[in-house]
């Protein structure tokens, strides 16, 4: 169900005299079901969440737009820095180096319970250059900006006067108004025969047919926007949520975020000794396919370390509403 969100003189902002609201959709208060229980069991158990409203970008961030904030701030990202060695107890030597994580495809048929199989860590790739050394945004300009840790998103939001939605307010987005639906078009996953996001076709991590035109990132916009008039909330590139992960149902049972109890909670069990805290990831990306990854879904959610970028994680902002006590 949705509900618009109370506008009044003291709370409203306007798009013709608000720069920030320019490229940015009005999201309407409401209430809906969020998560599934028919897929992945950290989107479990379905509940009715309540949000406000607030405006989104239309598009993840672009080169571009990164650019333009990297300019004016000289922001160095994360992956452009020398890791802290104190954070990676074991780490090699050779891999304390700038650099991020890339995607290799394989040559033939691996064991899809080893993601090291398809990820490598990369040193000197960066948001500047996203497969590494020797790669350059040429002719990508309007593609998402990927490489990107936690700290350049905030930073980043911080410049441009916006935020990072919480879980909810991407989900709520992500939906378009469409009550439980599978997908943010519908329940069809081509409709008409019509691809409707950037995702991997074929077999992951083998064979990728390239049946929507694009192996790695696509510019955005390129496919159509949800009932929102959102566009790329599934597929093209994750995106970073402001809260941290839990799973699901550990936090339908527990106060997991009070007193900043969520971060420690985040933390990855199977790496205890690296105690780096993990954000929750909506939306999927151009590498998730029905047989690997089903996540180009409003429901669906991964875990992602703080510290980490890889070459199909992005984000888009959002400005939230005023209310009435906040300006006064």
């Amino acid at each position: 169900m949705r509900e618009d969100a109370p506008v009044t003189a003291s709370t409203s902002l306007n798009p013709r005299n608000d720069s920030r609201l320019k490229d940015m959709v009005w999201i309407p208060g409401g209430t809906f079901a969020m998560g599934s229980d028919r897929h992945y069991p950290e989107e479990a158990p379905v509940r009715s969440k309540m949000v406000a409203g607030f405006w989104m970008d239309k598009f993840p961030v672009t080169n571009t737009e990164f650019r333009k904030f990297v300019q004016d701030t000289r922001h160095r990202t994360v992956a452009e820095r020398i890791p802290d060695a104190a954070l990676y107890p074991g780490a090699l030597a050779d891999k304390l180096v700038p650099g991020s994580v890339v995607f290799k495809q394989p040559s033939r048929r691996v064991d899809l319970r080893n993601h090291y199989n398809w990820w490598t860590w990369v040193p000197g790739a960066n948001w500047r250059h996203p497969e590494g050394p020797g790669s350059s945004l040429q002719g990508r300009e309007s593609h998402p900006v990927v490489h990107v840790a936690y700290e350049d998103v905030e930073a980043y939001a911080a410049w441009a006067g916006k935020e990072i939605a919480s879980e909810a307010e991407w989900e709520f987005a992500a939906r378009g108004g469409l009550e439980g639906a599978v997908y943010t078009w519908g329940n069809e996953p081509a409709p008409g025969g019509k691809i409707m996001a950037n995702t991997w076709q074929g077999e992951f991590p083998l064979v990728n047919l390239n049946v929507d035109g694009f192996e790695r990132t696509s510019p955005v916009g390129w496919f159509p926007p949800n009932g929102y008039g959102l566009y790329d909330m599934a597929g093209n590139v994750w995106e970073w949520t402001s809260d941290w992960f839990i799973p699901r149902r550990a936090a339908a049972n527990c106060c997991a975020g009070a007193a900043g109890g969520g971060r420690e909670k985040s933390y990855d069990p199977q790496s205890p000794e690296i105690q780096i805290p993990r954000k929750v990831m909506k939306g999927g990306s151009f590498l998730c396919a029905p047989n690997y990854c089903f996540r180009y879904r409003p429901a669906a959610r991964i875990p992602q370390q703080v510290d980490t970028g890889t070459c199909h994680q992005g984000f888009r902002c959002i400005v939230r509403q005023k209310t009435a006590a906040e300006v006064n």
